[in-house]
């Protein structure tokens, strides 16, 4: 079992700048993505970035150049910083991880999600 901890959302204006974290526990081999999606109310859950174990990224064409995604392998946490946002990135944000399980198989864990509230 994997245990996801978001932190960082919040009410900022257009231009400014959030970091949300996402801390993962529990007993697994390894983790082999992680990555951040978002869902905006009415709206299907998006991809927003992921980064591999590799240290490889991808990030949504709507976010590139103002989102970073990076992970503390040391201490299972991914980061999302969110620079000059824009309303329209207002949203619930939620961590994802697949792991390798101790019984090696794939995996895939949600985080509650976080609020994103950007007003312009």
């Amino acid at each position: 079992q994997v245990q996801l901890v978001e932190s960082g959302g919040g009410l900022v204006q257009a231009g400014g700048s959030l970091r949300l974290s996402c801390a993962a526990s529990g007993s697994f081999v390894s983790i082999n993505v992680m990555a951040w999606y978002r869902q905006a109310p009415g709206q299907e859950r998006e991809l927003v970035a992921r980064i591999l174990s590799d240290s490889n990224t991808n990030y949504a064409d709507s976010v590139k150049g103002r989102f970073t995604i990076s992970r503390d392998s040391a201490k299972n946490t991914v980061y999302l910083q969110m620079n000059s946002l824009k309303p329209e990135d207002t949203a619930v944000y939620y961590c994802k991880v697949n792991i390798r399980s101790r019984a090696w198989s794939l995996q895939e864990y949600w985080g509650r999600g976080t609020q994103v509230t950007v007003s312009s």
